[in-house]
């Protein structure tokens, strides 16, 4: 196991707060756009975290009134009209790997979104595991806006799976922007809640996950992921072996005795 508290990443803010690591994009002047240098930095730093045993939880905090702009127009969409195809396909494989490192990094993440999220950005918010937003949060998949499809980064296989493939289509085929009502009403956002107090709602939400039995927290998380593949009796024995795995561990035997004492469980994770 590693320890990620220390990490000083070059394109992004990270701070850990117990065992919760809080992430922000850093470019508020211009709404936080992603950089191929911030993209490989994140897709890094979420592959590693499967070896942390220092962070137990993600938020993806806004900076500036905003959550993420998506793909710098300058700093990448230039550069890419410009690429022959396999420097092309480096790129989107890239940015793939992206949120593949967040689906499988272990760790519950949450997303706290204010302000725009697009392309990317709203990416970033579909990955993770529960989203919270603000009543002014805009939310948009405009990756036809600039002549590309709406399949990217995993939009066309996550969003319906969130939202229905009714409304997902609608989105990715037209770009246009989801409000928070709507989000929120769709199932995208988990609920919203007022500018001033989304970081703390956020923070609390992931403290109160980081209390409970975080092995077993990283099972649940295997589990929503894998299952999407699996056939349902495939599912059923695939979570008859997570939780017999489970049972393995101090938590549980933890979990057991506490209840027996009549007192609150306090977990450690193994």
């Amino acid at each position: 196991m590693s320890a990620m508290a220390k990490l000083k990443p070059k394109h992004f803010l990270w701070e850990v707060e117990g065992k919760v690591a809080k992430v922000r994009l850093d470019r508020p002047e211009r709404k936080n756009p992603l950089t191929f240098d911030s993209y490989a930095e994140l897709r890094d730093t979420f592959r590693d975290l499967v070896y942390a045993d220092d962070v137990d939880a993600v938020v993806f905090l806004p900076n500036g009134g905003n959550f993420c702009s998506g793909g710098d127009v300058h700093d990448i969409i230039g550069p890419l009209v410009k690429m022959d195809m396999k420097e092309l396909l480096a790129f989107t494989r890239m940015t793939g790997d992206f949120v593949k490192a967040m689906l499988n990094c272990g760790k519950p993440i949450i997303s706290a979104v204010d302000g725009v999220a697009v392309g990317a950005g709203a990416i970033i918010a579909m990955a993770s595991d529960i989203r919270i937003a603000t009543p002014e949060a805009k939310t948009a998949f405009l990756f036809t806006r600039v002549g590309l499809a709406g399949c990217d980064m995993g939009a066309c296989a996550i969003l319906p799976r969130i939202i229905g493939q009714g409304r997902a289509a609608e989105l990715l085929y037209t770009g246009r922007t989801m409000s928070a009502t709507e989000g929120e009403r769709w199932g995208f956002y988990n609920r919203l809640v007022d500018a001033a107090a989304l970081e703390a709602d956020a923070l609390d939400l992931a403290a109160r996950i980081v209390a409970g039995p975080t092995f077993a927290h990283g099972i649940t998380k295997t589990q929503l992921n894998q299952e999407w593949s699996m056939g349902l009796d495939q599912a059923i024995e695939a979570e008859a072996q997570a939780q017999a795995i489970c049972m393995q561990t101090g938590d549980f035997e933890r979990a057991y005795n506490a209840f027996v004492a009549k007192e609150k469980p306090v977990f450690e994770g193994n």
